[in-house]
């Protein structure tokens, strides 16, 4: 949903929302963030703990996922610019480089079997066209290649809704950059939300009910339901289950995935258990 001056806010790599957590174990800094650790918590165990290379760690979604990686038990290397002001857990190792420029980052990621990539322009609008294709596509572009080469396992994408009334120029960079993927047959898994609800992002939940009643009536079911609202904790979940059920060829994830994410995660562990 576009708000009109915030679309789709600080989900990604933001100087703006330092990291939450800190000290020599996971630390979450508010109840949102206590809630999502103990769901986490309460989760079957992971039974095949991943390497995981992330860039846009130290924006808003990012800064909640790599603790819920962490305790899940994964290893988590994430990548900051020499400049960055913020903050990642003292458990995932810190690296630095450009990321547009893989070259300054590619060799830095593995032993990873999994690239996360979270960067692009905080608050988007449309008045930051330019800014979509000079840095969200670049940085796309570049973690693409670098995956390729070095033939990893699991490439994740935080994409966008689509097709969408709106945004125009910043749907058309997440879709060339889908486009790239499928060109380049990474094996990957691509996350499409539209506007996540958080700390500091809690207006939409006003529209909420209107949102289910659009989703009730046929002519505009697929859209309401494409372009719904998520919350923030199911964005961790559904990156945690990404990475923890990789796939073979391409899967994309729409809002109803999202927002089943929880639930489908706890259902494959008890399965790969079984």
């Amino acid at each position: 949903m576009h708000s009109g001056l915030n679309f789709y806010p600080d989900l990604r790599d933001s100087e703006t929302y330092p990291g939450a957590w800190s000290l020599d174990k996971i630390v979450p800094a508010s109840i949102s963030d206590i809630r999502l650790l103990l769901k986490v918590k309460q989760l079957p165990k992971c039974a095949e703990p991943r390497r995981i290379f992330i860039t846009g760690g130290t924006g808003y979604l990012g800064s909640s996922v790599i603790p819920a990686l962490l305790e899940r038990g994964h290893r988590v290397r994430g990548l900051i610019r020499p400049t960055s002001k913020g903050n990642l857990p003292s458990e995932c190792e810190v690296v630095t480089g450009d990321a547009l420029d893989a070259k300054t980052y590619q060799h830095l990621i593995r032993p990873a079997d999994t690239f996360i990539h979270l960067v692009g322009v905080a608050h988007p609008s449309p008045a930051k066209a330019a800014e979509f294709r000079s840095i969200d596509l670049v940085s796309a572009r570049e973690a693409i290649n670098a995956a390729v080469e070095l033939n990893l396992r699991h490439f994740i994408y935080l994409s966008v809704a689509q097709p969408a009334p709106m945004m125009k120029a910043y749907i058309a960079v997440r879709a060339e950059s889908e486009a790239l993927i499928r060109e380049r047959r990474l094996n990957a898994t691509i996350l499409r939300p539209w506007y996540v609800l958080g700390p500091g992002h809690n207006w939409p939940y006003a529209l909420q009910p209107v949102y289910k009643v659009l989703e009730l009536l046929p002519f505009v079911s697929q859209g309401a339901k494409r372009l719904g609202l998520v919350t923030l904790e199911q964005m961790v979940m559904a990156l945690v289950e990404a990475v923890e059920s990789p796939v073979q060829g391409l899967k994309v994830v729409e809002v109803p995935e999202i927002r089943a994410a929880q639930s489908n995660l706890t259902r494959e562990i008890t399965r790969q258990r079984a």
